[in-house]
């Protein structure tokens, strides 16, 4: 089955199972599920902390380029999470 593409407008948030947390041992956040944990890369940290199910992807992607002072960053927040979404990491409403 093929994924939906994702819109400007989606509000992603953890998948069920999944907690966000920072791992002092790991020096990182890391996501957490029954099975196991998911060392998260600095640049995945800061688009999952701000997967709350109320953020649009384009609030999120807004808010990251605010907050590192740069711009461009669309493609890669939306291939992020999609990425995410495939592997059960995020829920995606349509």
């Amino acid at each position: 089955m093929i994924a939906a593409p994702l819109a400007a407008t989606s509000r992603p948030a953890l998948g069920t199972g999944f907690r966000l947390q920072w791992e002092a041992a790991q020096n990182a956040y890391v996501l957490l599920f029954p099975e196991g944990m998911i060392k998260l890369n600095t640049s995945a940290a800061e688009i999952m902390k701000r997967c709350d199910g109320r953020a649009t992807i384009a609030e999120i992607t807004a808010d990251l380029e605010q907050s590192f002072a740069t711009s461009g960053l669309a493609s890669d927040v939306t291939a992020f999470i999609a990425t995410a979404r495939d592997k059960q990491w995020l829920s995606v409403p349509a």
